[in-house]
């Protein structure tokens, strides 16, 4: 519980640091002030500025942890998360091919098919006949789809006209501008829908955790709980991806630093504590792309692949000293 109380307090700190600090600073007191009374510069800060960056944020912060708590769960691997197996680039690969054919589709859902596309294409290539593929082997498979999908986007953006070209760019590097409350809602509604899908998941997945073997005799059907659970897990990386871009990292991050902190053992109390750490991850790295460079504003991606890469590198480490890779 104590480590729930440090992150929440953590979380709320940082949120109202981020509302504060930008171009023009604002001070806790007119804030309040602006939401008591409507009026002034805390009032424009909260409904207009800062106020719908930072809840989409909070919101594809959160999805985004518990995506990656999800897959790294599943398959027993720290390694496992949506923007490392290539769910998120596939997702932005078909964001972006909407946007630049024009194509009358609501976002989420053109970034959901994208995700579960990516999902089903890594599955069926990391495939062996008669040999259930394990975890590394669907990651590798996945960094390998990740970045040809990347790869892909890249070359699409470079052949439109040049604004629409960088406004492209930005995006697929993963950024928070021009957000606004409509954006906000999309991403915690969606969020909230596949929060609940997830928690009645959970009897499935705790039985899933002891093995498949005593899950297939306690009743369960497997391989259709696990593919349920992966469909939840890709359409929440997915809800974020489609309002905030293919941000890296903070899916792989937010688990291990929320588990570690909270010392969560249940899988809700570890979802929770991935939602509350992917949260303060992405809040804090979008204060961080606003205010490093004064009047800059940089991508969210930029600051999150900043201290992820390192992450992730240390990661390998350690795998290839268990003698995993």
């Amino acid at each position: 519980m104590r480590g729930f109380i440090i992150l929440g307090l953590g979380l709320v700190l940082a949120v109202v640091f981020s509302l504060m600090i930008g171009d023009v600073w604002i001070t806790p007191a007119k804030l309040w002030q602006g939401l008591l009374t409507g009026q002034g510069p805390g009032s424009l800060t909260l409904r207009v500025i800062r106020g719908p960056r930072v809840a989409t944020a909070l919101g594809a912060g959160a999805a985004l942890g518990l995506a990656g708590a999800i897959f790294q769960t599943l398959f027993r691997n720290p390694l496992a998360a949506p923007d490392v197996m290539g769910f998120n680039a596939g997702a932005g690969l078909a964001v972006l091919l909407a946007i630049s054919f024009g194509w009358a589709l609501p976002m989420p859902v053109v970034a959901a098919l994208g995700g579960l596309l990516a999902a089903v294409l890594v599955a069926a290539l990391a495939h062996k006949p008669g040999h259930p593929a394990s975890g590394m082997v669907l990651i590798l498979v996945g960094l390998g789809f990740g970045f040809t999908a990347s790869a892909i986007a890249s070359f699409i953006s470079v052949s439109l006209p040049v604004s629409e070209a960088s406004e492209a760019q930005r995006w697929l590097t993963g950024s928070l501008a021009a957000r606004n409350w409509g954006h906000a809602a999309e991403v915690w509604i969606l969020a909230t829908v596949l929060s609940i899908a997830l928690a009645a998941l959970l009897p499935a997945f705790k039985l899933i955790e002891l093995g498949n073997d005593l899950a297939t005799g306690l009743g369960l059907r497997v391989d259709a709980a696990r593919w349920s659970i992966i469909a939840v897990g890709v359409l929440l990386a997915t809800a974020a991806v489609a309002v905030s871009g293919p941000v890296p990292f903070v899916a792989l991050m937010a688990a291990p630093l929320g588990i570690g902190l909270t010392r969560a053992r249940e899988p809700g109390a570890r979802f929770a504590a991935a939602a509350l750490s992917g949260a303060l991850v992405m809040v804090l790295a979008d204060l961080a792309a606003r205010a490093a460079i004064p009047g800059v504003q940089l991508p969210i991606g930029v600051m999150t692949g900043i201290l992820g890469a390192p992450y992730l590198l240390w990661r390998l480490s350690r795998e290839m000293e268990r003698g995993e890779l």
